[in-house]
Order: C-alpha cells, then sequence, then structure tokens
C-alpha cells in the first residue's frame, strides 16, 4: 500500500519499508550497548545511522524498560537537549524522532530542535501508568500532537489484534477530531503483553492493514526473543533479524531498531521477495 507522512513540509514515502535507528541517552536502557549519553558518542551513532541507511533517528532520554525507574520530566529535558543538540550538529538535515511520553518534553524537543515526529510509547496518557480515567478523556499528549502539528506514533497497550484495532481505531477518531492526520501505528510489542501474546500479534500483523496506517515495529533485542530463546539481548541479532522478517511481511512500514545495517538489509531483502 502507497502511504506517505507530511514529515516538516516534506512527503516521506512509505510504499517501500524504511528503519528507525535507536538512540538511548539514557544510562539504563535495557540493551546496554545501546545507551549513548556522551555528545561526541551521540555525534558518532548519528553519523552511523544514517551512514548504514536509516531514514529516521528516534532519540530517547528515559528507559521504558520494564521495571525502569521514573527519572521524572526536568531530568528527562535534561539529557534529550544534550543528546538532540548532537544528533542536530552530525546530521543537521535528518529526521529526528523523540521518544517520549510526557507532553511537555514532546513540546521542548519540536520547538526547541526541530524533532519532526512523537513517538509515545503511554498511547497519549503522559505516564507509564495505567489509564484508570473516563472513557472519553482526552490523552493529554494528543492535545500537545495537535498544537505541535508533527507526525505521532501511537502505540497500542492492548494484548489481541481485535481489541488493538478498536484501540488504535479510537485513538486515531479523537486525533482526527483535532486535526491531526499523520498518524503511525505501533502495536506495542513488550507493552502490555504477554509473551504468547506478542507473538499471536506478530503472526495476525496483517489485520492491522484494515486501519489503513503506516505502522511501526519495534522488536530489536527484545525480551519477546530472548525470554523464549534464553540468550541476552546481545546475542539476539538473529532472532531480531527473524522478528523483523516476520514483521515485514505483516505489513510493518517503519522498524525501530538498534542494528540499523541489519535492519536495512532486511527490508530490502523482504521487498524484493514480496515483488516476486
Amino acid at each position: 500500500m502507497y502511504r506517505t507522512i507530511n514529515v516538516s513540509g516534506k512527503l516521506l514515502p512509505l510504499s517501500r519499508p524504511v528503519v528507525m535507528g535507536i538512540i538511548n541517552a539514557t544510562p539504563d536502557s535495557f540493551y546496554s550497548q545501546s545507551r549513548t549519553q556522551a555528545s561526541r558518542d551521540i555525534s558518532a551513532r548519528a553519523d552511523e545511522i544514517i551512514a548504514e541507511g536509516g531514514v529516521m533517528i528516534d532519540v530517547g532520554g528515559c528507559s521504558t524498560r520494564p521495571g525502569f525507574t521514573d527519572i521524572g520530566e526536568e531530568e528527562e529535558m535534561m539529557r534529550l537537549r544534550a543528546a538532540l543538540e548532537a544528533v542536530r550538529q552530525a546530521q543537521p538535515d535528518s529526521i529526528v524522532s523523540v521518544d517520549t511520553f510526557r507532553p511537555d518534553v514532546a513540546r521542548m524537543a519540536v520547538e526547541e530542535y526541530g524533532a519532526s515526529i512523537i513517538n509515545d510509547v503511554a498511547g497519549g496518557w503522559g505516564t507509564m501508568e495505567p489509564h484508570t480515567g473516563q472513557p472519553d478523556e482526552l490523552p493529554p499528549m494528543f492535545a500537545m500532537v495537535a498544537k505541535l502539528q508533527v507526525p505521532y506514533v501511537f502505540t497500542s497497550h492492548c494484548g489481541t489484534i481485535c481489541d488493538m484495532t478498536a484501540d488504535i481505531s479510537h485513538a486515531v477518531s479523537l486525533l482526527h477530531g483535532l486535526g491531526v492526520n499523520d498518524i503511525i501505528a505501533d502495536p506495542g510489542f513488550g507493552f502490555g503483553k504477554t509473551l504468547d501474546q506478542n507473538y499471536t500479534i506478530l503472526a495476525h500483523l496483517s489485520q492491522l492493514k484494515a486501519l489503513d496506517l503506516p505502522m511501526l515495529v519495534g522488536v530489536s533485542r527484545k525480551s519477546m526473543a530472548t525470554r523464549l530463546l534464553g540468550v541476552t539481548a546481545g546475542e539476539a541479532l538473529n532472532a531480531t533479524t527473524s522478528l523483523h522478517t516476520a514483521a515485514l511481511l505483516g505489513g510493518a512500514s517503519i522498524l525501530r531498531a538498534h542494528d540499523v545495517r541489519e535492519a536495512v538489509e532486511t527490508c530490502r531483502l523482504v521487498a524484493k521477495l514480496m515483488e516476486s
């Protein structure tokens, strides 16, 4: 399916899948080799992502790994300011996504550093705690995205394809009502799901094509691979490539990956396979 998103006034085609490279400006992200805090290392990582074929750079300042320690908004902003400055110096024309669930942090990244995409793993609620408000309550991140008018990655924490479809459809309806049109769906692998649910969703990922949205998949070196195989995150590159292949066959438009070159190669191989 041919899709585009409006990124800083330019249409980014997603008819062929692309890769979003990860920069974790944190000391505690689950994959230790992805932790990058020194400015020179962040700049080098940004250069590496682009050189290896990445189209987007996703910068995060707060780990959301299972059992993560919430560092607070001020600390997250401090980390992101340093990281985004380093990325902009190294790759001033790159498409930068900010990985945050806090509306004010998203605003800072967009207004001060020109971040082009908000990647929100909390479904809009501004906290990783389960939402307990009213069903018709407007998620605070939705209002911020409408103000900033940038593409938005909505992550669903639902554990079945049926519930996920309803969840994403409801979010899209609210966002469209606010004038937000560039929406990317993220099935949220690892968020609010059991190991079996992760694999069931991946196996039936193509059903989400009915939503007619670009789909971002983040399975890189995650526990759905390491727990099943009994390996560490550092040993999970082969498993990640296998999961990426399944995701692409299921309709993924964007792979969020630690290993950019390998993910780009997987995209090219699967694209050729699907053309044949």
